[in-house]
């Protein structure tokens, strides 16, 4: 007696077709035997099945079972491969061939207590959207899961299951039916989900609210260098309230990737927001690039579309810093292993923040430095000049004034910095339309050729920049990049020569910093 199901397996953000085949009548030592390139979590789903079967009052199998994880060459992993087993297993016992629904047209996913109820999986998004590419008329999944998979449109039909019998009736019994899950309605995406934080709460501080607003428009990295106390932390966490609301694709790439790391199965996954990660400086490589025995997404892929903030930036390891250059750059990761190998997404905005010495008050006129120059090139030298060329923006960052922090008015509030921020991201995506480049700071070559072009007097004004802070030919193009979010920003069509010096006044640290 056979019976086959179809379900998924999760590679990166992506799912992949596995069909799951259960033969039952079979010569030999009583028991289930499971083919095809399983995990331990997989190869633990036969005690699950067993228990799930005999508490929901189904016929288990009493000979010699095999269980063939279909293609045999691709690694399985996870729990949610128990409840289309159990359901195979089932099935074949049954012996009908004429069952009211056919199983192959659905996608069956779900891991089983031992009661038979069903749990919650990851990936239910990358599921439902591998069926809809497949062909199949719907996926049946747990309820958590099934409320991701309804996002992806079109006419999947999306089941709920709360345990084995539910399933088991749907395929046998012509009347049984099960939950639908109701579309998410798109128009939520747009409720704002930072009540209680805002740019009102930060005083003073106009210089770094410019810069930071700049940086947002045209998504351009941001290192934020001053003392202890002067806001650099509480500024960072206000960024996401400033940022445009994510749009319907955009939201679904953050989802695909939150739900591959299983951060969606507790069911707050859900809500309409671009991502904010801190990893702490002890991070490891693999914790902010991506990876593990079996690679999965990092810190900076669970930025994608959102803010990554390193505080404390030289106090990370050099090398976590380094494997940032290249992602900075192409806005995606590709981690290879003996697992396998995978690309990630990882277009995010970069915000950092750190001391100017070990001490922390380095030109600060109201503290003693206690650092030795030594200690301060040590320190400085942590962050290499190629990640600091990848940095658009630096700003000095000025510990608050007594007057400063016991003023009472309130500083300009986040929807109205962010109603000019999305003013400048839709000239942006009016101008690059039909291309991949999405805002400023990811503008190609030829691109800053053609929408950044300047006079000779702003040309010229740029060369003698070049000269005096010996900036590299990737601070070119950023100085560049920046000058033509600030014109966005004012609605200018042209860069002049205001836009371009305020452009790179946000470099001049790169000098008393750094070289």
């Amino acid at each position: 007696m056979f019976a086959r199901l179809f379900s998924g397996t999760l590679l990166g953000v992506k799912a992949l077709p596995v069909e799951v085949e259960v033969n039952t009548g079979e010569v030999g030592e009583v028991g289930f035997v499971m083919v095809g390139l399983p995990d331990a979590a997989v190869k633990e789903s036969r005690d699950r099945v067993f228990s799930a079967l005999t508490n929901s009052g189904l016929q288990m199998p009493y000979t010699r079972t095999t269980i063939n994880l279909a293609p045999g060459n691709l690694r399985k992993e996870g729990p949610s491969f128990d409840l289309p087993i159990a359901l195979g297993a089932a099935l074949a016992m049954t012996g009908r061939a004429d069952l009211p629904r056919d199983p192959e047209d659905y996608l069956v996913a779900g891991e089983l207590a031992l009661s038979s109820e069903v749990r919650g999986v990851k990936g239910g998004l990358m599921l439902a959207r591998l069926a809809l590419e497949v062909g199949k008329k719907g996926v049946i999944l747990p309820e958590l899961t099934a409320r991701e998979a309804t996002l992806v449109g079109g006419d999947l039909e999306v089941f709920s299951v709360k345990n084995l019998d539910e399933a088991f009736r749907f395929f046998t019994e012509e009347d049984y039916e099960l939950p639908v899950m109701q579309p998410t309605v798109p128009e939520a995406m747009s409720v704002e989900a930072y009540s209680g934080i805002d740019f009102t709460d930060v005083k003073g501080q106009e210089p770094l609210r410019r810069a930071l607003e700049v940086a947002v428009a045209g998504s351009h990295n941001i290192l934020m260098i001053g003392p202890p106390g002067a806001g650099k932390s509480m500024v960072a966490k206000r960024v996401p309230t400033v940022m445009p609301h994510p749009e319907r694709e955009e939201f679904l790439e953050i989802l695909s990737i939150h739900s591959s790391a299983g951060m969606t199965m507790k069911g707050d996954g859900l809500s309409y927001e671009r991502p904010f990660r801190s990893p702490h400086h002890t991070i490891s490589d693999v914790g902010l690039l991506g990876g593990g025995s079996i690679p999965g997404p990092g810190e900076i892929s669970l930025a994608h579309n959102g803010v990554l903030f390193m505080d404390e930036l030289p106090e990370f390891k050099r090398s976590a810093l380094e494997v940032l250059r290249q992602p900075m750059e192409d806005g995606e990761v590709t981690i290879s292993r003996s697992a396998g190998k995978l690309t990630l997404p990882c277009s995010f905005m970069l915000v950092a923040a750190m001391n100017p010495c070990p001490c922390g008050y380095l030109g600060d006129p109201k503290h003693e430095c206690r650092c030795s120059v030594p200690q301060i090139q040590r320190y400085r030298s942590k962050i290499s000049g190629p990640l600091l060329d990848r940095i658009d923006l630096h700003i000095e960052v000025p510990s608050l004034s007594i007057d400063e922090l016991r003023s009472s008015q309130p500083g300009e509030s986040s929807s109205t910095m962010q109603e000019r921020v999305t003013a400048s991201r839709n000239l942006q995506t009016q101008r690059f339309s039909g291309t991949p480049t999405t805002c400023n700071a990811r503008m190609q070559h030829r691109q800053i050729q053609e929408f950044c072009k300047i006079g000779k007097e702003e040309g010229d004004m740029l060369q003698r920049a070049m000269e005096d802070l010996s900036l590299s030919a990737r601070a070119y193009d950023r100085i560049l990049k920046v000058a033509r979010t600030i014109a966005d920003l004012a609605g200018s069509p042209d860069i002049s020569s205001i836009h371009l010096l305020e452009a790179i006044q946000y470099r001049s640290l790169d000098r008393n910093l750094f070289y």
